[in-house]
């Protein structure tokens, strides 16, 4: 019998050829660099144990950061603020002059051209750490919840935000955004709504980078299960019904399935965040020898692009943007 007439491999024999004919592509352009900020007297930097390379940053660092991530061809940044007071309410999040919304103002005097994303949720500022209010009985209330979550947004938007990204997973809460921004002369702001963002393991070292590790029980009450693909697609739909612009997937390397999911069934564009867990795996596997980090690192970006997304936000961008 002849050999068969197709061979793949021709077109694998030179780094030119397997250029040409790649599917999926990663650039600089696809990718957000997460940053936090935090409130305080203190100026500069301060190194998280727990996710080599990335820092706390003041609002002076945070400009400077944000001008690198430029410099390399990243067109935005996502802030995560971190405030010198917390209370029950979080009304550190929706303060005008918040530690996002100061930040915000500064990075966008600095480098216009750049789009700041802000994330909108409210357990960063709560002492108790849910992304919500407390009823008597401890369970987070939804309702009241989404409305403060709607007033940070706005907030964010008064100091200059481009987008804004509500990360809570209240219910309804896309759609008490939109309202809000709407009502208040943003109606061109975007929405990037963390519609499948699951109760997740990989989550720990933001959680110290941020301060927001839950003072008593667990978020699975309000974020998804991570067994739940179909109603991960729900959640989607839900987001678009309710005026979301952008929907994402979070984390990004269990989900890639519904990543895909997603991007079949909203046909939106969509975001998908590669956790500081996922990062803090391939820093430590690099450190003890067991793998190459830039192989690793463009590889998994790329396996995040393949999956669907269109946006990656992921600790690894600068690094990622030299090796590219």
């Amino acid at each position: 019998m002849p050999f068969p007439a197709t061979r793949l491999r021709r077109l694998r024999a030179t780094p030119v050829l397997r250029d040409l004919v790649r599917e999926t592509r990663l650039s600089p352009a696809d990718m957000v660099l997460p940053l936090f900020v935090e409130a305080g007297p203190h100026a500069g930097r301060t190194p998280i144990a727990a996710l080599p390379g990335i820092e706390r940053l003041s609002i002076s660092a945070a400009v400077e950061e944000a001008g690198e991530a430029a410099a390399l061809g990243l067109p935005a940044v996502l802030l995560f603020g971190i405030p010198e007071h917390k209370d029950a309410e979080g009304t550190g999040a929706y303060d005008d002059e918040g530690i996002v919304q100061l930040a915000t103002r500064a990075i966008k005097d600095a480098h216009p051209g750049l789009v700041v994303m802000t994330d909108v949720c409210l357990c960063e500022y709560t002492d108790h750490g849910h992304c919500g209010l407390l009823r008597v009985d401890g369970a987070v209330d939804n309702d009241p919840s989404a409305e403060l979550i709607a007033r940070t947004a706005v907030s964010h938007a008064r100091a200059g935000a481009d987008v804004v990204a509500p990360s809570d997973m209240m219910d309804g809460r896309i759609g008490a955004v939109r309202a809000a921004l709407d009502e208040d002369g943003f109606a061109d702001t975007p929405i990037v709504a963390y519609s499948a963002k699951f109760a997740s393991a990989f989550y720990g070292p933001f959680r110290e980078a941020a301060g927001s590790t839950p003072a008593f029980g667990d978020r699975r009450a309000y974020q998804m299960d991570p067994a739940n693909g179909s109603e991960a697609v729900r959640e989607a739909l839900l987001d678009v019904q309710e005026g979301a612009d952008v929907v994402m997937v979070k984390p990004a390397l269990a989900y890639l399935d519904v990543i895909r999911r997603v991007k079949e069934a909203t046909n939106l564009p969509v975001a998908a965040y590669n956790v500081s867990g996922e990062y803090a795996m391939i820093k430590a596997a690099a450190a003890a020898g067991a793998l190459d980090e830039r192989a690793a690192v463009l590889e998994t970006l790329t396996s995040i692009r393949r999956a669907g997304a269109d946006i990656v936000i992921t600790y690894h961008a600068k690094d990622a943007c030299q090796w590219l």
